[in-house]
């Protein structure tokens, strides 16, 4: 039940504000890779200054910065809002123009839309409409770079962060609903090393693509063994291969060859053991045998998290988010990851995952979109959120 305090700061909420931020921030740059944050953080570093809020970037690599918009409250634990600047390449299929934020029959076009631009928009307007209100804690919009590639913006934030949480929400595309759990995710690259030769002869040699094979095969079978144990709400751990690059001609044994995997994780576990667990297996393919070698590593690791469904952020979010009108979903989990993973992870932090838009639907897709009824819905949320955890 709304009351009529609250009403009265839900009346701020502006949706030609929000529709003209979300504008602004989609005809703006951001693709990662390569890394073009720069302008999508200017875009919203110029509407938070124009809206008289706190802002403060953080360089964390030459060009590419971290951006945070505060709205002060007292001196208890705050509320954290997360989000990401950057969003992925804008790939082939399109029809609307990528970088036009048009606005056609109540959605709003553009790469980033969805993921995650909307959400950001959103967070803004909610900081906007709560100024003036007394609260226990401030209120933050965390806007972090990288969060598409290796999760450079989040590692920076979590290992600098001075500010006490009660909760953290992240503004991902959940299709408004309140999610409690996401998978994690990791990136596994494996390296063989054989020796080149005349393919005429190809006994002469040590075929490295052979030696990827293997290890393919292998990690379908680790694939269909995490299958048997699926997370009550999360489904199961699952092994990808996405790319193989190996060999240089066709008459020619190849020395080389290299493959990226994607290994989702579950709350609990651990990158490093999942790393030792592919290397087990790949010493036990007797692979040295046949001449070949292999190196494997973990450049990316991005943790998965699970916030008890009775927990005070939740239960407060979820019902804001229902009297904001909300469709009113039961509470869900996540496959996809995201960088509330390392908020509670390194920061012991509770969090939750909701925003406007679609991580199925929407996200990643030419002609990705949002509605702005899906923007005002998670404005009031937020605003709602924040007024009963810091009230």
């Amino acid at each position: 039940m709304i009351t009529p305090a609250e009403q009265s700061v839900l009346d701020r909420v502006d949706e030609h504000l929000l529709v003209r931020i979300t504008q602004n921030l989609l005809r703006a740059a951001g693709q990662n890779p390569p890394g073009e944050e720069a302008a999508t953080v200017a875009a919203l570093s110029a509407a938070a200054i124009e809206l008289d809020l706190d802002v403060v970037a953080t360089r964390v690599e030459p060009g590419r910065d971290n951006v945070s918009v505060t709205l002060a409250g007292g001196n208890g634990p705050g509320l954290l809002l997360l989000g990401h600047t950057d969003v992925v390449p804008v790939g082939d299929g399109w029809t609307k123009d990528p970088f036009g934020g048009e606005l056609i029959d109540g959605r709003i076009y553009g790469r980033g839309a969805s993921d995650m631009k909307g959400g950001l928009a959103a967070a803004l307007a909610a900081l906007a409409a709560l100024r003036g209100v007394a609260l226990t804690g401030p209120v933050e919009l965390a806007a972090l770079m990288d969060e598409e590639e290796t999760g450079k913006g989040i590692r920076a934030y979590v290992e600098t962060a001075t500010n006490s949480w009660a909760g953290c929400i992240t503004a991902e595309p959940t299709d408004l609903q309140t999610i409690i759990g996401a998978r994690g995710d990791s990136y596994l690259r494996v390296e063989i090393h054989g020796k080149a030769c005349h393919a005429g002869n190809p006994a002469d040699g040590a075929n490295a693509i052979y030696g990827a094979a293997a290890v393919v095969a292998e990690i379908e079978r680790l694939h269909a063994e995490l299958a048997e144990s699926p997370h009550p709400l999360l489904g199961a751990a699952t092994w990808s291969v996405g790319q193989i690059q190996g060999g240089t001609g066709g008459s020619i044994v190849p020395a080389e060859c290299v493959l990226v995997a994607d290994r989702r994780l579950l709350p609990g576990e651990s990158p490093e053991g999942v790393l030792d667990d592919l290397k087990a297996r790949v010493a036990g393919l007797g692979l040295e045998d046949r001449g070949l070698s292999v190196e494997l590593e973990m450049p990316m690791e991005m943790p998965a998290f699970l916030t008890p469904a009775d927990a005070d952020l939740v239960t407060i979010t979820d019902a804001a988010l229902a009297d904001a009108g909300g469709p009113q979903l039961p509470l869900g989990g996540w496959t996809a990851a995201c960088d509330g993973g390392f908020v509670a992870r390194d920061l012991g932090v509770p969090v939750v995952v909701l925003g406007p838009g679609s991580v199925t639907n929407q996200a990643h897709r030419a002609d990705e979109s949002v509605g702005v009824d899906e923007l005002v819905v998670a404005a009031r949320a937020y605003v709602l959120t924040a007024l009963r955890l810091l009230g």
